[in-house]
């Protein structure tokens, strides 16, 4: 690759997106399990989020499609973990 190149991908957006969608896939493990598990992924793909929209808006707003869908995936993680899901059977 040479150097005038511009690199479009955003690494930190892609991690939040696939922490986020791990997060969401694994919450609805019963016995507490899903509530650590995938409780403890979607806090780490918000913060990957965050970092990700930060860079992405440094660069005039490329490479933030994935935290978009990265934040719908922790608002349904989390809304499922507030109505019991991962804490009951």
């Amino acid at each position: 690759m040479s150097s005038s190149v511009e690199r479009r991908s955003n690494p930190a957006a892609w991690a939040a997106f696939w922490f986020g969608l791990a997060g969401l896939v694994l919450m609805p493990i019963p016995l507490f399990i899903g509530l650590i598990v995938g409780g403890g992924l979607s806090i780490v793909a918000a913060i990957f989020a965050v970092i990700g929209l930060f860079k992405g808006l440094a660069r005039n707003g490329k490479g933030i499609a994935p935290v978009v869908f990265a934040a719908i995936f922790i608002a349904l993680t989390w809304g499922g973990i507030s109505i019991g899901g991962g804490t009951v059977w």
